[in-house]
């Protein structure tokens, strides 16, 4: 490593995998050193047909696939990690090797970037992160982040940050529609390890979700327990979630709302965040809020009317466009938290709370019964094995 970059690993060449790579290669801040698939033709398939880099100025030589000439090439991952330079590895592999994977870079002292979900279940994103903290003990720089580049869009950060000011108040509700993660029956179809409980681990909120369901719990905070109502296979011939509504309770009174489903089209994509002092609505790229003129609890209060609700007014709030889908940035942040000690935009040691939302919503379904949180993941564990062990696949 020298002072400006990051000698990365890559994991799993697959369709992350691959626009990981081409990060890694553009960014200034890091250098390709690795890759590993334990298909030893992937990579040159993967990359046979590349076009050269978004920007040619960036650099001479040419195309992806020639840069990638000369960078080692593996087909195990322990293999990887002892015998390539490394300080980091991005590991973009199905989510159940996802702990294993991450607990031996950290033996070794090697930074971790893992892909969203960081595991499958609560115990498991559990140990990881035991493993992480243990592992700091020796290295104690060591970083461990998460792919959740959501955190990086404009909108997202805009609601967060109006919250975290008070521009609303107490909260009240939030409600999300997230419907627009349509997939046909081929999409899933593509590959024997999608949407089985032994291949993937789950459905939508496992494959789709996370990011939501990470954004939800970092703008509004954890619920305190969730009642999930879920149909497996609805609209797809699968045998996991297709289709999900869940309520939450927060401790502070909150309620929400979050329903998803692959099996519409067209999709929405509303999210709705009410408070005591007016109500954030996002859809199609547009941020509103509506303003009350004072605190709705004190016109409840106060008012000597039986139906006249606060005077509000409409803002079109502004925010930050867009403009990349925002891998580069975590990736870009992550190696300048190796290079610098930069805070991290996806701290994996949060990703813990998208997956216990996650478990909660499946294992409440099962029980039909409101669950607390955080969730026994004995319980749970035990639950996704009892799926696997039925399942026919």
């Amino acid at each position: 490593m020298t002072e400006e970059t990051a000698r990365i690993g890559i994991v799993g060449i697959g369709n992350m995998g691959v626009q990981h790579v081409k990060h890694v290669i553009d960014l200034p801040n890091t250098e390709l050193a690795a890759l590993c698939d334990k298909n030893a033709n992937r990579i040159d398939t993967a990359f046979a047909l590349e076009d050269p880099p978004a920007d040619p100025s960036a650099s001479d030589e040419g195309g992806y696939a020639a840069r990638l000439a000369d960078v080692a090439r593996f087909t195990n991952y322990q293999q990887m990690l002892d015998g390539a330079e490394l300080d980091g590895v991005i590991i973009a592999t199905p989510h159940y090797d996802h702990p294993d994977m991450s607990l031996l870079a950290f033996e070794r002292g090697i930074h971790v970037l893992v892909e969203k979900p960081i595991a499958v279940h609560v115990k498991e994103a559990q140990r990881m992160i035991d493993g992480y903290r243990a592992a700091r003990e020796a290295h104690t720089d060591l970083v461990f982040a998460a792919m959740f580049m959501q955190r990086t869009w404009g909108h997202w950060r805009k609601i967060k940050s109006m919250i975290a000011d008070g521009d609303l108040g107490r909260l009240l509700r939030c409600s999300w529609l997230i419907t627009d993660w349509f997939r046909t029956q081929s999409y899933y179809d593509s590959g024997g390890w999608r949407a089985t409980w032994r291949g993937e681990g789950g459905g939508v909120l496992m494959n789709q979700c996370p990011h939501n369901l990470d954004l939800y719990q970092w703008i509004v905070g954890m619920p305190a327990r969730a009642y999930g109502f879920v149909s497996f296979g609805k609209h797809h011939r699968i045998e996991v979630e297709d289709e999900v509504t869940a309520y939450f309770e927060h401790e502070n009174g909150m309620v929400g709302h979050f329903i998803t489903t692959t099996g519409e089209s067209p999709g929405t994509n509303r999210l709705e965040i009410a408070g005591e002092n007016g109500k954030l609505v996002y859809e199609g790229d547009e941020l509103i809020f509506y303003r009350n003129e004072w605190s709705s609890i004190k016109q409840i209060r106060e008012s000597e009317s039986g139906f006249e609700a606060a005077p509000h007014r409409r803002e079109l709030i502004q925010y930050e466009p867009k403009t990349t889908h925002g891998h580069e940035h975590i990736i870009e942040n992550f190696a300048d938290a190796i290079l610098n000690g930069a805070g991290l935009i996806a701290p994996a040691e949060e990703g813990l709370n998208s997956v216990a939302i996650n478990n909660a919503i499946i294992l409440s379904a099962h029980k039909r019964q409101m669950v607390e949180l955080p969730i026994d993941g004995e319980e749970f564990a035990a639950l996704l094995e009892q799926y696997i062990a039925d399942s026919p696949a």
